[in-house]
């Protein structure tokens, strides 16, 4: 990573950066920062312990992924999906994961039910728990680890992206307990992988999103100014 002087960036400035911007991610993902939160390079700064520039960068990286929205003289504020675009981008991890499916059986082994199988024991934990961030993040890795099992990782690379994008669009129109994806969807895929029925399988999938998105709520909330040092203290020492 170079500076606007041509020179590259030190790897601690680096790993500062990449923390920063990982700590943010995961605190919009997982709905601790909620859609329309604003972002305020001035308190970011000082609860991470770096420069307002610095914050400007991992800020401006997260507008590049369109997880959160900067505006001239207003800042910067996480993203809000409107009703059109949270539909496209369902519509669009269901069209690329429906399609990659035929690949995902082609090189389907035991150890990936395995591992899938995991995922949904860990997800209906966190259900039970009400433990929103953990079903979250079971939920994401369950997609991206099936879709993964095709050895496609462009594919990979671009689920993960919308599998955050879809973390927006449930907290901006989910219920208030609704935590990524029901689980016994999940466990009616594995079975399907096991049986390596296409057909039904493909049809459950589309069937899954088709649910998803016929449980949103299209209400809007408004916007907040999170607790920033209950969320990083601390981490401006890292």
């Amino acid at each position: 990573m170079k500076r606007e002087t041509g020179l590259h960036a030190s790897p601690e400035a680096e790993d500062k950066e990449h923390f920063i911007w990982q700590s943010l991610m995961t605190a919009i993902v997982e709905h601790q920062l909620p859609p329309g939160s604003k972002l305020p390079e001035e308190a970011l700064a000082e609860v991470f312990g770096v420069s307002r520039t610095g914050i400007r960068k991992v800020l401006t990286r997260l507008a590049t992924v369109q997880m959160i929205t900067m505006t001239p003289r207003r800042g910067a504020f996480v993203a809000t999906p409107d009703v059109e675009e949270s539909r496209a981008i369902f519509a669009t991890r269901k069209m690329i994961e429906c399609a990659n499916l035929p690949f995902v059986l082609e090189h389907l082994q035991p150890p990936h039910l395995a591992g899938l199988e995991s995922i949904v024991s860990e997800e209906d934990e966190a259900h039970l728990a009400h433990d929103g961030a953990s079903a979250l993040r079971c939920s994401a890795a369950f997609h991206i680890q099936l879709q993964a099992i095709s050895g496609n990782a462009v594919l990979t690379e671009m689920l993960t992206r919308l599998t955050q994008r879809s973390s927006l669009v449930i907290a901006t129109w989910g219920a208030p307990w609704q935590r990524g994806c029901r689980c016994h969807d999940h466990a009616t895929l594995i079975d399907l992988l096991r049986r390596k029925d296409l057909a039904a399988l493909t049809h459950a999938m589309e069937h899954h999103f088709d649910d998803i998105v016929s449980s949103l709520r299209f209400e809007r909330g408004g916007e907040t100014l999170p607790d920033f040092a209950r969320l990083f203290g601390g981490m401006g020492e890292n």
